[in-house]
């Protein structure tokens, strides 16, 4: 659990799912088919090899996070934050939280993937070092653009070489 001022951060509650779905459809996949139901929020909640990070003020579910380590990539599925709660550093925190995860695990890079016309989502993605790589058009439900985009981790440095006595030529 990540605490920081008024704000929590820790693995979601199987009683926050319907929540997490709901703000989903509303927040995150208004417009479109729902597909973040509350059966497939659960579903990445069972997994070994996915994350639902919850956020809290105080009690209430703030805003949330799922995402999935994959080898040397994770992919960031979602990410929203109740319009009452923004502008708090809650999505920063979200990120962060899941990029040092990551890194921990020993993940190279995260991607992720925008509605093209959410510049509010693309500029805050930008400002947290992740660079557009590509557009997929009709890339939700077929008929809505997407903006892919990634973030390249910076790991530990590598470790200081062992030293060796300097070597003399004779």
């Amino acid at each position: 659990m990540t605490s920081h001022p008024g704000v929590t951060l820790e693995p979601a509650r199987c009683a926050d799912v319907h929540a997490i779905a709901l703000m989903s459809r509303d927040l995150i996949e208004h417009g479109l088919n729902w597909r973040w139901t509350p059966a497939r929020v659960a579903m990445h909640q069972r997994r070994a090899d996915s994350i639902v990070l919850a956020a809290r003020l105080g009690r209430a579910l703030a805003g949330f996070a799922i995402m999935q380590f994959g080898e040397e990539r994770a992919h960031l599925s979602l990410l929203a934050v109740h319009a009452g709660a923004r502008r708090r550093g809650i999505g920063r925190r979200l990120v962060a939280w899941l990029e040092a995860s990551a890194g921990t695990a020993g993940i190279q890079a995260i991607s992720l993937e925008v509605r093209a016309r959410n510049g509010e989502a693309l500029a805050f993605y930008r400002a947290l070092g992740y660079e557009e790589i590509a557009v997929s058009p009709r890339y939700y439900d077929g008929r809505v653009a997407a903006v892919r985009m990634l973030h390249i981790l910076h790991l530990a440095q590598p470790p200081v070489p062992v030293w060796q006595p300097p070597r003399i030529d004779a």
